[in-house]
């Protein structure tokens, strides 16, 4: 499923990983993938799951559970592979973040948006852009540029090359 490119910065697809709610900015997303066979790489990290051919580019694709900690559990139905763009030094790369479900597009407006927390999160904020309140509960929002290191990002290029 292809996903719009929108002009609007404050438009966020929701997915899950576990119990949380993450949300990515949709302009970054540049499409949606059923879970499908990805070819591994030997003596990658276990959160590179392996890479798949995306019209004829490799792409990487990185198990989020595994990258934040969580339990990697068996793929379900819903298991998706998000396609989203990078910019690291100027260079747009893609990546496919394995998550466990896509939920929506979320429109946010800057009330609903707060600073990352400074403790309490499984995760390390420096990735967070803030925290989004959704109905009950918050949705986390990811800065994508900052999920990978320096190191991360060396293994994607050798990837794509």
């Amino acid at each position: 499923m292809a996903v719009e490119d929108q002009s609007s910065g404050n438009q966020y697809l929701t997915f899950s990983l576990d119990s949380e709610m993450f949300a990515l900015p949709v302009s970054q997303v540049r499409e949606i993938l059923e879970f499908t066979h990805m070819t591994r790489i030997p003596q990658t990290p276990a959160y590179m799951r392996g890479v798949i051919n995306l019209r004829d580019k490799v792409v990487p694709v990185i198990d989020m559970r595994a990258k934040f900690g969580l339990e990697v559990v068996t793929e379900t139905v819903d298991t998706c592979i998000i396609i989203v763009q990078v910019l690291i030094d100027a260079e747009a790369l893609l990546v496919g973040a394995l998550v466990d479900s896509v939920q929506e597009v979320l429109e946010l407006n800057q009330e609903q948006i707060e600073p990352p927390p400074r403790m309490g999160v499984q995760l390390n904020t420096e990735f967070l852009r803030g925290m989004a309140r959704v109905d009950e509960g918050f949705a986390l929002l990811l800065d994508i540029d900052k999920v990978f290191s320096c190191n991360e990002i060396a293994m994607i290029r050798q990837s794509q090359t």
